[in-house]
C-alpha cells in the first residue's frame, strides 16, 4: 500500500513547486485507487438498480436484451472494479458495454452526447478504457496478489 509521510520540516517550509510535486507523487497512487473504487461503486449501483428495482426504478425482466444483461455487467464488473479484482478485464468489459449502449441507444438521438443524452455512457466508456490501460492503482486486490507472487 502507498504510504504518506510528511515531516514537520516539510510543513514548516513554504509551499514550493517541488513540495507540491513530491506530495502529488506520493498521493497519485492513492488518488487513482480511490477514483477506481468510487467509479466502480457508482457503476455497480446502476446495475443494482436495473436488476433489483432499487432507488425508485422498476426492475427489468430477467433475460431482457439488452437491459438485463447490461445490469448484470454493471453490477458484476462494477463490483470487481471497485474491489480492484481482475480490474483490467472488468474495465474492458464495462468500456465495451458502455460503447455499445452509446452507439445503439443514444446515437440515434443526435450526433453529440449532449443532444442524445449519452454523456454518461460516453464518459463511463472512456474512463473504463483508461482504467483498463493504466491498471487498478493502489488499494486493489490485484496489487496485493501481484506483491505475493
Amino acid at each position: 500500500m502507498a504510504q504518506l509521510t510528511i515531516t514537520r520540516a516539510a510543513l514548516a517550509n513554504p509551499v514550493t513547486a517541488a513540495t507540491v510535486r513530491a506530495l502529488s507523487g506520493r498521493l497519485s497512487g492513492v488518488a487513482h485507487g480511490a477514483a477506481r473504487v468510487v467509479i466502480g461503486f457508482l457503476f455497480a449501483c446502476h446495475g443494482y438498480q436495473k436488476l433489483f428495482g432499487a432507488l425508485g426504478k422498476s426492475p427489468v425482466a430477467i433475460g431482457a436484451w439488452p437491459s438485463w444483461w447490461a445490469g448484470l455487467i454493471e453490477l458484476g464488473a462494477g463490483t470487481l472494479i471497485a474491489l480492484g479484482l481482475f480490474t483490467r478485464f472488468a474495465a474492458v468489459l464495462c468500456s465495451g458495454a458502455m460503447a455499445y449502449a452509446y452507439f445503439t441507444v443514444h446515437q440515434a438521438g443526435g450526433m453529440l452526447p449532449l443532444e442524445n443524452k449519452g454523456e454518461l455512457a460516453a464518459l463511463y466508456s472512456w474512463v473504463f478504457l483508461m482504467i483498463a490501460i493504466v491498471g487498478p492503482g493502489a488499494l486493489s486486490i490485484d496489487s496485493i496478489r501481484r506483491r505475493r507472487t
